[in-house]
């Protein structure tokens, strides 16, 4: 709030104080005021430089005001303390500030010199005061470098050449690394008078000053004022202020003048040559009143009223005159605003003339002096007609057209602009930079400057100083400058004819107007460095935006310029995003490329390394430039990664076509390539909505990795499973049948299967490839045969059931004398080939009962097995799957289940064959004496099954030894069944030595229950209901036995009428169970059904 209340205080000031001065001045109080040189009237002056004092004193002693020395009296007063004399004392007023200056000196004052001109100490005592920013810059300056204090005079900075000062302030330079920017070069032609850039700044400068003086603000200091300001010169140059900007000379001398001497500093323009200048321009005036000092002919005047003498040599001034000579050609020759009725007979008038005067200074003083003066008159007479003629609808007089030239003129602006930029550290401005841009305005009547002209003027200054300073500020006000240049529309109608006509042409280069000239270098420049944004924008996207930004707009001002050339350029902000994207991805695509090129690939294929580059390439596009280029492009992701995968394709399909087995390289190619696409697919599915997306994932030319990966893949899985089948047969051929150990009561080999098998699935998931349900399917199949194969290889050496049972004797019919063979009716029964009885059991191998104990526990633990197996991969399979991010289709329980179905059956089949042989195997031929060949004979009373108990004990304590706790119940039960088996060949067909009366049944029973009781034992053994299931069977037929012959008899008839209806008799029991019920009942009636109905022979027992 004081802040504010002090400026509205000073505003308030400065408006009063005009207010007294302007009543002042048009009143009667002042006898006469003169104008100022360059101005015409007093609306040109600008009253705040006007010394109060000075015309009050006037007023006073009613004597004629000369303005000019009241802005004189005011500059040169201006950095005194204020005193007032109004008391007995004189009192001044401090104009520095008591808080910051520090306590006084506790000291006296030094003696006074005792020379005359006092010198100036570079470098000040610590002692005296605290140092100042001026010490503290001189003590970091190379260019000072003294072992003790060193004192100059004025004298000796009077001595010092114009570029000495300069080549002091060079030395502290901010040490900032400046780039080229010979790019942005502005498509004007060149100069053919050889004009330099210097020429054109001290130029530039003089034209300023000529501007400024039509103000009234044009002081040339005194003798004695000009050596105190040359003294202290240098000093004032390297002062800094807090900010590190330049001390401005406004906070000694404020208005115009402070503001030009700033300039003077900012243009590297000599005091010497600065007082030339005003100087001359003061006196081009003497005489012509009422003329404006900017309707000059500057350069003419002042070769005029500049005289040789003003320079230290005649070097200097020959130099100086050539410069004005060129300025002169170029002027008002090459580059004219008005073009001349007849140019060739005026232009080398013009010519020859210029020649002449430059000629002169080499020619005896007094010829020379003579040529120069004719010269310039003959000059003056040809220029000021063809300068002051009126354009652009101006009156005459008005306004001299000699530097409003197109290409000249804004070669000049340029270097005036230039001066907005600190000259110690060029990536700042300059604080005067909003005054600065305020007094260049009064150059535009004489450049023929428009607003649009300067907003383009500047906005190129502005940008090509950040090219030089990479300094974020600057092109932040490069940008708001070209945010000021109207579009078309914008523009008035003679401002856009203005522009329309400012055209120029360079070799090399088509013809092109204003905007054309000083746009096109930035937008090439812009668009050089976006059409490689990854390399030129690598630290971040903040200045990436705003360079996008300037592009764009440069874009837009350019396509509204009518030229057809023009239409060559994208239409859309979109488009062109695009191209950028397009250029930056495959030089990106092609460093990386040449870096992979370059690197050891020991270790690595080249392919693998460059997909793994390229992902990270398109995670830092992701993140830091695509924020920025979405702005413009909503789709910029999906241009950025379809073209990194089409590149990376291209490189890929080579690699891809020559891929015939699973080599290291594939093994490293495949996956770092599938892996950047599912990467760059999740980017594209991610950048646009879904629907989009499935369009945006069509249009990819996928590499198909999968599919080759697959083909691949299949021949190792064959190849392999080829391996494993060979070594399945290998293992179960050289088997030996012995448990591994007590507690591992299986073989050696299904563990060597497993082994191998386990290996092999290892070995597939660590290919690491690509790989789809197929080839997991294909690995299913191929173990599961391998399985099915070591099963059946298993029960290959056992022989078949019916191999190990005796044939079943001939039916015979009981007789008491020996009786004769006789056939038997093949329609209701088969007769066994009796030659085959005993020699079948001797011809076969039979396996023992601990071999055939081993096999078991060895398919039970390949089926166990089995679903750890299972359970194994299909986990490898789900982390693959999830480790490569692939989308598959899901897989059913079901599936799962069924995968290795045909070796769970084959294997079952085998135990349950294993299991059906040992049963059989122990009953028909371990204990066939007892069992199958003695049993009930010669009756049942005298041979019961109890003899049996006992053996049968001893194999099954054999079999519960060696099988594993799971198959127990099983192998039981299959011996249960193989001695039931026996127990009914006894009955049914025990032959021609066994007769069964109806008594016996009782027997029978008993047996049938010890031997049910057996197998149940007590609980510990098989469970009571399965073991009456079985034994169901066999109670049916003792059940038979107890019946009288008559009613078998009677139920044998009816059965063998029933039974070709498919029905049973009333027993329950069918014709063939009957007929053999009959054939051992020891019973004559039965005998004599049996003969005359069956024809069945007398037993010859």
């Amino acid at each position: 709030m004081e802040e504010e209340n002090a400026i509205d205080l000073l505003q308030r000031y400065r408006r009063d104080r005009r207010v007294l001065l302007d009543f002042i001045l048009s009143g009667s109080l002042i006898k006469k005021v003169v104008i100022p040189p360059g101005a015409v009237t007093l609306d040109d002056v600008d009253l705040d430089q006007v010394s109060v004092d000075y015309v009050l004193n006037c007023a006073k002693k009613s004597e004629m005001l000369e303005l000019s020395e009241a802005i004189r009296e005011y500059h040169d007063h201006t950095g005194l303390p204020q005193m007032s004399d109004t008391g007995s004392v004189g009192e001044f007023y401090l104009v520095t500030d008591p808080e910051s200056s520090g306590s006084p000196p506790k000291r006296p004052p030094p003696p006074v010199p005792i020379s005359a001109v006092p010198p100036i100490a570079v470098s000040t005592p610590p002692h005296a005061f605290p140092p100042s920013s001026i010490a503290s810059n001189l003590s970091r300056s190379e260019s000072l470098d003294s072992a003790q204090e060193r004192e100059l005079t004025v004298d000796d900075i009077e001595d010092f050449d114009d570029d000495d000062d300069i080549s002091t302030v060079e030395g502290l330079r901010a040490k900032r690394t400046l780039n080229d920017a010979s790019d942005l070069a502005v498509k004007l032609p060149s100069f053919s008078t050889g004009i330099t850039d210097d020429d054109l700044r001290e130029t530039a400068y003089e034209i300023l000053l000529a501007c400024a003086g039509a103000t009234g603000g044009l002081i040339v200091p005194s003798k004695e004022k000009k050596k105190d300001k040359r003294s202290s010169s240098l000093i004032k140059k390297l002062g800094r202020s807090k900010t590190g900007s330049v001390v401005s000379q406004s906070q000694n001398a404020p208005g115009l003048v402070g503001l030009l001497e700033t300039m003077r500093v900012q243009l590297e323009i000599s005091e010497a040559m600065d007082i030339r200048t005003k100087q001359g321009l003061l006196n081009a005036l003497v005489g012509k009143a009422g003329k404006r000092m900017d309707t000059l002919l500057v350069p003419l005047e002042l070769l005029c009223c500049v005289a040789r003498t003003e320079f230290s040599d005649k070097k200097a001034f020959i130099r100086w005159q050539k410069r004005q000579l060129k300025v002169l050609e170029e002027g008002l020759v090459n580059h004219p605003v008005v073009g001349f009725g007849e140019p060739g007979r005026k232009t080398n008038e013009l010519r020859i003339l210029l020649a002449k005067i430059e000629e002169s200074e080499f020619l005896p003083s007094s010829s020379g002096e003579l040529q120069r003066t004719e010269c310039l008159r003959s000059l003056r007479e040809i220029a000021i007609p063809l300068a002051e003629r009126p354009a652009r609808g101006d009156l005459t007089g008005e306004i001299c057209h000699w530097a409003d030239g197109y290409q000249f003129n804004v070669r000049l602006y340029e270097k005036l602009l230039l001066s907005v930029f600190d000259m110690l550290d060029e990536g700042k401005l300059t604080e005067e930079v909003e005054e600065i841009l305020e007094l260049l305005k009064s150059t535009w009547r004489v450049f023929g400057i428009s607003e649009t002209i300067h907003h383009t003027c500047y906005a190129w200054v502005l940008f090509r100083q950040y090219v030089i300073t990479k300094e974020h500020g600057i092109l932040l006000h490069a940008l708001e400058q070209l945010n000021k240049i109207p579009l078309m529309e914008q523009r008035g109608q003679q401002e856009r004819l203005h522009l329309k006509s400012l055209r120029s042409k360079v070799e090399g280069e088509r013809d092109m107007s204003f905007l054309q000239a000083f746009l096109t270098p930035i937008l090439r420049w812009t668009d050089k460095q976006l059409g490689d944004y990854h390399q030129h924008f690598s630290e971040g996207s903040a200045i990436m935006e705003k360079i996008v930004a300037v592009a764009m707009i440069t874009r837009r001002l350019l396509l509204e310029e009518p030229d057809a050339t023009m239409q060559s350029l994208p239409i859309s902000d979109r488009d062109q995003i695009e191209i950028y994207i397009t250029s930056s991805i495959k030089h990106a695509f092609t460093r990386t490329n040449q870096v992979v090129e370059r690197v050891d690939m020991s270790h690595e294929h080249p392919l693998a390394l460059l997909a793994e580059e390229l992902k990270k390439l398109l995670k830092k596009d992701s993140s830091i430039f695509m924020p920025v280029l979405q702005q413009r492009h909503p789709q910029a992701t999906v241009v950025s990664a379809s073209l990194v995968h089409k590149l990376y394709g291209h490189k890929l399909k080579h690699f891809l076509e020559n891929a015939e087995h699973l080599s290291e390289d594939v093994i490293s190619v495949f996956p770092a390539a599938e892996s950047l696409e599912q990467f760059i697919m999740a980017l594209i599915t991610s950048a646009c909505h879904e629907e989009n997306a499935e369009i945006l994932l069509r249009k990819l030319n996928l590499y198909q990795i999968e599919t080759k990966s697959g083909t691949l893949v299949l021949r190792w899985v064959n190849s392999q499973l080829g391996r494993i089948l060979g070594w399945v047969e290998r293992v179960a051929q050289q088997e030996h049948w012995d448990p591994i150990s007590i507690q591992q009561r299986h073989a050696g080999s299904i563990v060597e299967v497993y082994r191998i098998v386990e290996e092999t699935v290892d070995q597939f998931f660590g290919l690491k490839v690509p790989m789809r349900f197929s080839e997991l399917n294909s690995l299913f199949r191929g173990i599961d045969n391998a399985l099915q194969v070591y099963a059946n290889l298993v029960v290959d050496d056992l022989a078949s059931k019916e191999d190990l049972i005796p044939p079943v004797p001939v039916l015979t019919r009981y007789s008491k004398e020996v009786g004769i063979k006789a056939f038997v009716k093949k329609e209701l029964f088969e007769t066994r080939v009796p030659e085959r009885q005993e020699t079948r059991p001797r011809e076969i191998s039979v396996l023992t009962t601990p071999i055939l104990c081993v096999q078991l526990n060895t398919l039970y633990y390949a089926a166990s097995h089995l679903n750890k197996l299972e359970d194994n991969i299909w986990q490898q399979w789900t982390n693959k799957s999830l480790q490569e991010k692939l989308i598959r289709k899901s897989i059913d329980d079901k599936s799962k289940k069924d995968t290795f179905d045909g070796s769970r059956k084959v294997i079952n089949a085998a135990m349950e064959r294993i299991c059906e042989y040992t049963g059989t195997k122990i009953i028909f031929c371990d204990l066939r004496v007892p069992f199958i060949d003695n049993l009930y004979k010669p009756s049942v009373s005298g041979s019961r099954v109890d003899v049996l108990i006992e053996p049968l004990d001893t194999e099954l304590s054999q079999l519960c030894d060696i099988v594993v706790e799971p198959l127990r119940d099983r192998i039981v039960t299959s011996l249960l069944q193989a001695s039931l088996d026996g127990l009914l060949r006894v009955i049914l067909d025990g032959g021609p030595s066994r007769v069964f009366f109806p008594g016996d049944a009782k027997f029978l029973e008993e047996d049938l229950e010890v031997l049910k009781e057996f197998f149940i034992s007590g609980g510990d053994g098989l469970p009571r209901g399965v073991v009456e299931n079985q034994v169901a069977r066999v109670r049916f037929v003792i059940k038979l036995h107890g019946y009288e012959t008559r009613e078998l008899i009677e139920d044998l008839k009816s059965a063998s009428g029933l039974e070709v209806q498919g029905g049973k008799g009333k027993l329950g029991a069918d014709s063939k169970t009957l007929l053999r019920v009959l054939c051992h009942r020891s019973d004559t009636e039965a005998s004599q059904f049996l003969k005359k109905q069956f024809k069945i022979p007398k037993s010859s027992a």
